[in-house]
């Protein structure tokens, strides 16, 4: 029989495709029956609620297809959770096919005895028989709700039995051709990571290495347990994905509550654990595979075999906008109010449950959010609202940065101060959109460990990362832990977790002034990393830097206006030269002193340029200023590469 993994997955791939064209034809009217329902309309009421609200501004193919892509996806999770109970005996019934020959058989004989009681419904109905039967028991309920993609429009009976029929597939031996059986959940990572190229791109989905999490919660979790009550302890994930953070997390947390209380029962204890697990993902069905994993966890742990028993298995989990439903409510704006101080819900959001997951407190705040940037305008726009941290083209790793912090418990007189660790971008460190975070946000938080990962062999890190790990208080000591880089991997390695450079981290993290051929392990001020950019260039990179700072007489900020991205002329024999021109003068053409990087050199400036510059402040100067010098130019500007932009 063969096992499910990668393989499921490529298949998966092209079925949520086909799926997706036959629920856009659906949702755009193209079937008669779905357009007597309403569902077209009922979706563009949702988009203009979303538009007003300030929740998006893309346009509505773009919002569409999003919505399409989740729905899908949750149809096929709806079979894959199914398959997943079928094949490991965790469910009576058999819908789909199950584990052997003779499940597949019983399947099909209870569909064709379902058609005869019911001829006029189609394999749309019969599968929506899995979602009520997951519905009638506690533990499963959250799979199905009224808040999952599924819900948003429902496949036509021929793409249904598409569906059904991939699951029907057989071996050369008559078995099925994919099997759960015995599986950890951990493959479904790779379904929530690679199933939907869509939503890979539009969310940064990326899952967090297990060694990575396990490293996080060591330094995050391990000492918050140490310092404060078991009883009301919780976890928060508030970028949780397919859940790994929050497998580790519940693990740790039974393990201590079989210590802490053996007189308990088993599901008593997976209660207790289960009760100090929170997350939320702006992705649906992230979500619900994040639920699933941690069902399947809590009824191993348990030693139960069955989802169908009353059993009150309920993980605080949710799917939403974190950055939204996190932020200090006073601060958002009034069209952004439903009533009272929330967010107005979209479909897929349970508003009570993200305010209670995500208005409070928590011991230990841990993630992997992701390094994208802010496409839509409308949210781009209310971060910078919501957070001090958001600057010029910001990537979403600054704001959860604060966002973390904020999450976590400020100190109490009952309480001990919360943890935060995450792994991010390193981006903030050197280009200037971090700028915020490090010179005004960072400096007023504990900092306790900075770590340069972006040597380390992390699958499915391509973007150079670093480590976090600090406490949301005022600073405690003028120093902090870091690991600098010195060397990456040599090459990779057959082991992520056994990595030269991760395994050094690992096993130096506690050595003050331990150095070699990877890395360097120092305490740094504080005071050192208050200003932007942060440099963590091991090797002695850091007392060069700070030798040649203490001798400088100026800087490269003391003799221009502006670094970064400010300039492209689109035409540079237009607007470029070596000198002023006399016919910029004759024509009261603005100029400015231009540089572009690579002439920065030697602690010199060699040979910048002059540049027309025909803007003051962010208005192009009067057309009788520089016209005279312009109008000659018309129609080379115009056909070229300016022209193609606009």
């Amino acid at each position: 029989m063969a096992a499910a993994g990668s393989d499921v997955v490529t298949a998966l791939k092209r079925v949520v495709l086909d799926l997706e064209a036959d629920l856009r034809a659906r949702v755009d009217g193209d079937d008669l029956h779905v357009r007597q329902g309403g569902v077209f309309d009922a979706w563009q009421r949702d988009y203009g609620k979303a538009t007003a609200a300030n929740r998006t501004a893309a346009s509505w193919q773009e919002w569409r297809n999003d919505r399409v892509t989740q729905a899908a996806v949750a149809w096929v999770l709806l079979t894959m959770f199914a398959r997943y109970c079928e094949d490991n005996a965790l469910v009576t019934p058999r819908w789909i096919s199950g584990a052997s020959a003779d499940d597949r058989t019983h399947a099909l004989d209870t569909r064709r005895a379902y058609f005869q009681k019911y001829p006029e419904h189609t394999d749309r109905e019969w599968l929506t028989q899995i979602a009520e039967h997951f519905a009638e028991y506690p533990a499963t309920a959250g799979l199905v709700d009224r808040f999952s993609s599924m819900h948003l429009v429902a496949p036509s009976g021929d793409a249904a039995r598409k569906l059904l029929e991939f699951w029907w597939q057989q071996n050369s031996d008559g078995e099925p051709q994919f099997s759960f059986t015995g599986m950890d959940t951990r493959f479904l990572g790779d379904i929530y990571q690679d199933l939907s190229e869509h939503a890979k791109k539009t969310y940064a989905l990326l899952q967090t290495p297990e060694f990575v999490e396990e490293f996080i919660l060591d330094q995050t979790m391990e000492p918050a347990l140490a310092d404060r009550p078991l009883e009301g302890f919780t976890l928060i994930d508030p970028t949780c994905g397919s859940g790994h953070f929050l497998l580790g997390a519940f693990r740790r947390l039974h393990e201590r509550w079989q210590r802490h209380a053996p007189a308990l029962g088993p599901r008593e204890l997976v209660e207790k654990a289960l009760d100090g697990i929170y997350g939320v993902d702006i992705n649906p069905f992230a979500v619900a595979i994040a639920r699933f994993r941690l069902l399947v966890a809590a009824l191993t742990a348990a030693g139960d075999s069955s989802i169908e028993q009353r059993i009150a298995y309920k993980p605080h989990l949710a799917a939403g906008d974190s950055l939204l439903w996190g932020a200090n409510q006073q601060l958002l704006p009034d069209d952004l109010l439903a009533s009272g101080p929330s967010v107005r819900a979209d479909t897929t959001e349970d508003a009570d449950a993200l305010t209670e997951i995500l208005q409070r407190e928590h011991d230990v705040v841990v993630g992997n959010p992701p390094y994208i940037t802010v496409k839509d305008a409308a949210l781009n726009a209310t971060y910078r609202q919501l957070y001090k941290t958001p600057h010029r083209r910001y990537a979403l790793t600054v704001p959860f940065m604060e966002l973390c912090f904020r999450l976590a418990r400020p100190r109490s007189s009952d309480r001990a101060t919360g943890w935060v660790g995450q792994i991010t971008s390193n981006a903030f460190m050197k280009r200037e959109f971090g700028s915020k975070l490090i010179e005004d946000f960072l400096p007023t938080v504990d900092l306790r460990t900075v770590i340069d990962t972006s040597g380390a062999y992390i699958p499915g890190h391509g973007t150079p990362t670093t480590i976090i790990i600090g406490r949301n208080q005022r600073p405690t000591t003028d120093t902090l832990r870091t690991v600098l880089g010195i060397r990456g991997e040599p090459g990779r390695p057959a082991e992520a977790a056994k990595g030269l450079v991760w395994s050094t981290i690992i096993q130096h993290l506690s050595q003050h002034d331990y150095e070699d051929n990877f890395i360097s392990v120092t305490d740094l001020t504080r005071a050192s990393l208050a200003t932007h950019p942060w440099s963590l260039s091991g090797g002695g990179a850091v007392d060069l830097s700070q030798a040649i700072q203490s001798r400088m007489r100026t800087q490269l900020a003391d003799h221009i206006d502006s670094i970064g991205f400010s300039v492209v002329t689109g035409d540079d024999s237009a607007f470029l030269s070596e000198r002023p021109l006399p016919i910029w003068s004759r024509n009261s053409v603005p100029v400015r002193m231009f540089v572009e990087g690579d002439r920065v050199r030697d602690y010199s400036i060699l040979n910048p340029d002059c540049i027309a510059y025909p803007y003051r402040a962010r208005d192009v100067i009067p057309e009788n200023a520089a016209g005279p010098y312009f109008w000659p130019l018309r129609a080379y500007l115009r056909a070229g590469k300016a022209a193609l932009r606009e």
